[in-house]
């Protein structure tokens, strides 16, 4: 009889831990959904994706000298921090 309750219990609580396994979350359901709305306003045009031009704008030369005045300014060496110590107090 006892073997028979210890089983009973046992099966029991299984049962209840696996039914609270099974409900989703509000966090499971939303999951990703931030995400995709951030990128959906975001975009201006969905459609563009499909727009198989070729995109018209700066020609090759003109477009290589942009990338390497742009690259040139990341090469600059930046200035020395610049330390202040204040000594004591009384500014005037």
């Amino acid at each position: 009889m006892k073997k028979r309750v210890c089983y009973l219990a046992t099966f029991v609580g299984m049962a209840l831990l696996l039914a609270g396994c099974s409900t989703p979350t509000r966090l499971e359901t939303d999951y990703g959904t931030s995400y995709k709305l951030a990128i959906m306003n975001q975009t201006l045009d969905p459609k563009a994706e499909k727009n198989l031009e070729p995109v018209y704008g700066l020609d090759g030369p003109i477009a290589q000298k942009v990338m390497d005045k742009y690259g040139k300014e990341f090469e600059k060496a930046a200035p020395p921090p610049t330390y202040i110590l204040n000594l004591g107090g009384g500014g005037q």
